[in-house]
């Protein structure tokens, strides 16, 4: 496995965009593969989406990431998406969407020569980076066979609940809201909403991504994972839902990543 630290040009940011990448180790010692069954194929790529307060080396410094890549035969790409919530806004420079679905897919495909393929690529998240994951591939489902989102931040659902006057918050004011996601009250049924984009595949017969999700039961985001939850058991998605004991913090979200990894991988229900 090498890992290398990327600056390229995106035309969604107008300027760099950044990301580290561990690429899968093609020449290992056979006696280290030999009873690996990910090693009977060529490498995958997972992109792991950051939370809100964090950047490109959250997944790098904070999780095993290294080893996802030699367990699993993965290229793990670690892109820095701000505080966006990978969505599209229309201001010239915030198109995080289209950075991670279009400019970064095709920087790696280019550069690379990997995640040629929606079954060789996956995309996975935490807390902003969960809902990220799930809009990003729900928005390119057939550049993406599976996200996996962690303690997702699907705060689509209580957008219209926002008022000018909210006392001071812990994480973002009103304005932000409003500068990331435009009129609140039109949020939901837009292209920011996963659940919009998902029915919008089905009723134009294209195939959604299989989902992971998983969050901590002490959580304060359960109840707008309960409601995506719910919304997928509606529409009959192929889909796997895991909620344990957890609160929002990586010992939560480290081992559910082994799970949602192996979940896509092996195609478990």
């Amino acid at each position: 496995m090498s890992t290398h630290y990327v600056k390229f040009r995106s035309n969604a940011l107008g300027r760099n965009g950044e990301f580290y990448i561990h690429l899968a180790e093609k020449n290992l010692p056979p006696f280290m593969i030999k009873d690996n069954p990910y090693y009977k194929r060529k490498a995958k790529t997972l992109i792991l989406l950051h939370g809100y307060s964090g950047d490109c080396d959250d997944w790098l410094y904070h999780t095993p990431a290294a080893e996802f890549s030699m367990k699993y035969n993965l290229n793990i790409v670690m892109p820095s998406g701000g505080v966006s919530f990978y969505v599209d806004k229309k201001a010239t420079g915030h198109k995080y969407c289209q950075f991670i679905g279009e400019d970064l897919i095709n920087y790696l495909r280019d550069t690379f020569n990997i995640a040629k393929t929606k079954n060789d690529t996956f995309i996975g998240g935490n807390s902003m980076g969960g809902f990220g994951a799930l809009h990003t591939a729900l928005t390119y489902p057939e550049t993406f066979g599976g996200v996996m989102a962690l303690s997702s931040a699907l705060i689509i659902y209580d957008l219209h609940k926002m008022k000018k006057d909210m006392p001071d918050p812990v994480m973002a004011n009103y304005e932000y809201y409003v500068d990331t996601f435009g009129d609140l009250r039109k949020a939901r049924n837009s292209a920011h909403d996963p659940e919009w984009l998902f029915k919008k595949n089905v009723e134009n017969k294209v195939a959604n991504p299989r989902i992971y999700m998983a969050c901590g039961s002490e959580d304060f985001l359960l109840e707008p994972n309960h409601k995506f939850r719910d919304f997928l058991k509606k529409q009959d998605a192929d889909f796997c839902y895991s909620e344990g004991p957890g609160v929002h913090d990586w010992s939560f979200w480290i081992p559910h990543a082994y799970e949602g990894i192996e979940y896509l991988l092996n195609k478990k229900k």
